[in-house]
């Protein structure tokens, strides 16, 4: 499967906007673009951590690492955390798609965490009905179905 990268916050100014990246090549598109203010390299991150630096020298920013198979789509993940500008941030996704990610289609993320079984049918429906909600009960009964509500009660069945 192809390295994929979407913005993932809405696309709208805001205070920060997340870029993901999401595949084989995650760190390696993360090294030519990301140069740590501390000497980290992104391909030699561990999981679950995070480094301070210069995004495709365009913003300062947060990368964080995620490892394969302990991440959303259960792929080797990083996420660039820039400031939330609409034009910079495509600017920065552009410099992460000349890297060598393509983009993500939408959905894309969530049906990788489906095909590598993180998630099952019914939680990445869920998804989407969570992003959705319009109100408390609907959020509720989007994160229990997330949490494997509903799949739980078929596999009791």
């Amino acid at each position: 499967m192809e390295t994929i990268a979407a913005i993932a916050t809405p696309h709208a100014a805001g205070g920060i906007s997340v870029i993901r990246i999401s595949g084989d090549q995650a760190f390696a598109v993360a090294d030519r673009i990301f140069h740590s203010d501390f000497g980290k390299i992104p391909s030699k991150m561990a999981g679950y951590t995070c480094a301070y630096g210069t995004l495709a020298n365009l913003d300062d920013g947060i990368l964080t690492a995620f490892r394969a198979p302990h991440s959303y789509t259960g792929e080797d993940v990083v996420e660039l955390s820039c400031h939330g500008g609409i034009y910079l941030t495509q600017q920065i996704l552009d410099a992460v798609l000349r890297a060598g990610a393509v983009p993500a289609q939408p959905g894309e993320f969530t049906k990788r965490a489906f095909l590598s079984g993180r998630i099952d049918l019914s939680e990445a429906e869920a998804v989407m009905d969570l992003i959705d909600s319009k109100n408390e009960m609907a959020r509720k009964n989007s994160m229990t179905q997330l949490k494997g509500g509903l799949s739980g009660r078929i596999k009791q069945l």
